[in-house]
């Protein structure tokens, strides 16, 4: 019999606060269920599997990430609209590093869970909005997707792992870096024609 006042989202609440604990890749059936002071059977009531638990965490994750983000930008435009944005982005991956991976991680989420969770849709509707503020429009809005997503992950990726050695303290080079994206994404290169291979 399940603990009285245990739901789907407690048991998702507690996955999320272990794996900014422990990491992501840490959280287990076992650890959620000792959180929670209740045995691993008890939690099958509430989720399915350790799979479907990484995936409602990683749901919980971008609607919170998400809201931040768009907190932060709203109204701004340009320059100012991406460094919002960027620094909402960074700041939840610090206060958050479990939860954050979990919007990185390749994930097998149950469909139906997923059409139900606005964050990852409210996410790509913010980035695609935040880049036409630059003028930019297929193919181009997908590239520059994927050059702010992997500068913004790869800079918070390093910084979680020790990564930036040198004396110069990395907030500098994240403003640095955020200048020399929006230099780039003004003066956006016009495309060669692409081979279709």
């Amino acid at each position: 019999m399940a603990r009285a006042g245990l739901t789907t989202e407690r048991v998702t609440i507690a996955g999320a606060e272990l794996a900014d604990e422990v990491g992501f890749d840490q959280v287990t059936m076992s650890r959620v269920a000792r959180r929670l002071g209740v045995k691993d059977a008890s939690l099958y009531t509430h989720v399915r599997s350790l799979e479907d638990l990484r995936g409602r965490i990683a749901l919980l994750a971008a609607d919170e990430k998400t809201l931040r983000i768009a907190e932060a930008a709203a109204g701004r435009s340009g320059r100012d609209a991406l460094v919002a944005f960027a620094n909402a982005w960074r700041e939840y991956a610090h206060r958050h590093p479990g939860r954050y991976m979990a919007t990185q991680a390749p994930l097998t989420i149950d469909p139906e869970l997923a059409q139900q969770a606005p964050g990852p849709r409210r996410a790509i509707e913010l980035t695609y909005g935040m880049l036409r503020g630059y003028g930019l429009a297929e193919p181009d809005l997908t590239d520059a997707v994927r050059l702010l997503r992997s500068t913004f992950h790869g800079f918070v990726a390093l910084e979680a792992t020790g990564g930036f050695g040198h004396a110069r303290p990395p907030q500098r080079s994240w403003a640095r870096n955020l200048d020399a994206l929006h230099t780039l994404l003004m003066n956006w290169p016009t495309p060669e024609e692409e081979d279709p291979s």
